[in-house]
């Protein structure tokens, strides 16, 4: 399923890989979907009492210490920025 989806998305020009290892671009088609679905997600959340919240993208490693046992497995593929 993942090689299709990741091929059916490309072929609809929806998403393009990014200059970074991992990431996407999200193409003005692909943005428009992204915005729908999460609109519809926003509706049902809000409906059954969730609330949103939005966490950093740039984490301390030190918290990734604290954690070694469950980030071990994809440690990896976790991006470190330097400066």
């Amino acid at each position: 399923f993942s090689k299709w989806y990741l091929q059916s998305i490309q072929k609809a020009d929806l998403f393009a890989y990014g200059p970074v290892r991992g990431t996407m671009v999200f193409k003005p088609n692909g943005y428009v979907l992204w915005e729908k679905i999460k609109t519809e997600f926003d509706k049902k959340f809000k409906a059954s009492g969730v609330k949103n919240c939005y966490f950093p993208m740039l984490i301390p490693e030190s918290f990734f210490k604290k954690e070694a046992d469950h980030v071990e497995g994809f440690a990896p593929e976790l991006p470190w920025v330097t400066r």
